[in-house]
């Protein structure tokens, strides 16, 4: 008895807030969505919902890790942080995104992008053929514990569609962001 409750899930209380909002924005949009958690110097991804268009941009699975800042949904994220603490994240990292080709000049640059339009959206993805689209999702306390995205293929992301997308996400970032403000305020 004691092996299995072990093997009993962690429920995440930001997953269980955040999972209806992800199926309805894919659903909405018909691309493959994201969530993904800020944890410590790096990004993980912890929910990805197939959505209803042929083509899929499987960009990563559930669980994999990646230095915060190289994905796109790490740009959001960052680009929501208070500036110590992105640099911070920086000089912890810089070591890491080199390992993947990718400066942390490119990455700062794309993060003051990011802080400018409200969301992160590459136009070339680390995955080739895809553009991803994300929106940070912030707590009460301004901090952003994750991320949401979207991630049509290259040739689905149209200036208007790249609107449509940030609109949406948008909305079920603010509606999660409510109902986490909700969740964490003390009952009387």
């Amino acid at each position: 008895m004691p092996l299995l409750a072990l093997s009993r899930r962690i429920r995440d209380p930001l997953l269980d807030i955040v999972s209806p909002h992800l199926r309805a924005a894919v659903s909405e949009l018909g691309d493959t969505g994201f969530f993904t958690r800020c944890v410590g110097f790096e990004t993980v991804c912890v929910a990805r919902q197939l959505g209803s268009y042929p083509i899929q941009a499987l960009a990563w699975d559930v669980g994999e890790r990646r230095p915060l800042g190289l994905s796109n949904a790490g740009i959001a994220i960052l680009s929501s942080m208070q500036s110590d603490a992105a640099r911070e994240v920086f000089a912890k990292n810089r070591s890491r995104f080199s390992r993947y080709g990718v400066s942390t000049e490119a990455i700062l640059q794309e993060v003051a992008v990011a802080r400018s339009k409200g969301f992160a959206g590459r136009e070339r993805s680390l995955i080739p053929g895809t553009s991803p689209i994300s929106v940070a999702i912030r707590s009460s306390c301004g901090e952003a514990p994750g991320a949401l995205a979207i991630t049509p293929t290259a040739r689905r992301r149209s200036p208007e569609r790249t609107e449509e997308i940030v609109a949406r996400l948008r909305r079920h970032a603010t509606a999660i962001e409510s109902e986490l403000s909700h969740a964490t305020t003390p009952r009387r």
